[in-house]
Parts: structure tokens; sequence; C-alpha cells
């Protein structure tokens, strides 16, 4: 039951294995962060910071409202970007993202990935009818992390290559 008292749909898609997303990822070359903020406590915004610093990947945001973030233009729409986008990371609410989707397909980008905590199962299926990629409830930068070696408990890069946990002061 949620907050308000109403049952949760149940998850019944299945998203892309471990060595799909890698795919997905190694493929991708333009990413278009939706929903982007320029607020340095927003998840997209330390997504954004690592995806520019730790990554080739050529990163885009978008956000009708913001001009800048990090020193990067801001873009109203996917539609506005130089370049169509491969990957389009999605940072926005849940009744806004079957409008996003329809963007994602206009413009031609081939992914379509949810943040963590976002899950539609609508929008997945109207995806993958597109024939799109889909990933659900995943961070890129995690996700990128992961398969680089730069993945720590706390999700950071500490630079000590170990086999037993470090202590955190």
């Amino acid at each position: 039951m949620s907050a308000i008292g109403t049952t949760e749909p149940a998850r019944t898609w299945v998203g892309p294995s471990a060595p799909e997303r890698l795919r997905i990822l190694r493929e991708t070359k333009v990413i278009a962060i939706v929903g982007a903020s320029d607020k340095p406590s927003r998840a997209s915004y330390f997504v954004a910071t690592y995806l520019l610093s730790s990554t080739k990947y050529r990163v885009y945001f978008v956000n009708p409202v913001v001009k800048t973030i990090l020193g990067q233009p801001v873009y109203a729409s996917l539609a506005e970007l130089p370049e169509t986008p491969d990957l389009v990371e999605v940072f926005r609410r849940h009744d806004d993202l079957p409008g996003v989707l329809e963007e994602a397909k206009a413009v031609g980008a081939k992914t379509i990935w949810l943040q963590l905590g976002s899950w539609h199962e609508g929008v997945a299926a109207d995806a993958e009818a597109a024939g799109l990629n889909v990933v659900m409830d995943r961070c890129v930068k995690i996700e990128h992390a992961r398969f680089h070696g730069g993945l720590h408990l706390a999700g950071f890069n500490t630079g000590v290559i170990s086999s037993k946990r470090q202590v955190l002061a």
C-alpha cells in the first residue's frame, strides 16, 4: 500500500540484463538528460557531473526553465538538441514519462532510461513496441561506474584496489 492507501501496480516488465545494459552503454555516444537541474543537491546534477567528468559521452541537458548547467547550454526540448541523442535519461515525474517517450521517439533516440525510482509499465511497452531499448529504475552513473570499476558502496571511486571493504571515517 502506498502512503495514500492505494495499491501499487505489480511490476511485470523485465528489464535488460547486465550484459545488455553494458551493450547499451557501449553503443551510446550521445546522452540527453531530460529534467536536468542546476541545483547541486539534485540527483540529475550529480549524474551530469559524473558523465561530463568521467565518460566520453556527449551530454546535453533538457529543461525548459534553466539556461545553463555546469557551463553547458540547456535546451527546452529534445527537438532543439544539435544532434540526436542515443540515450534519453529521464528525471521527470511519473505522469510526464509518456510525453518524454513521445519526444524521444520523435527525435529518433535508441534508448529511454528511467532514473532510480522511476517505473512506468506503459512507457516500457510503448517504447519497446517502437523499437527502443528500455531501462527503468536504474542510474546511468551507477551502471557506468559498475562496468568500469569505479563503484564503491557509496557510489564513489575510492581509488583503493582491495578485496576488503574499506572503513569510511
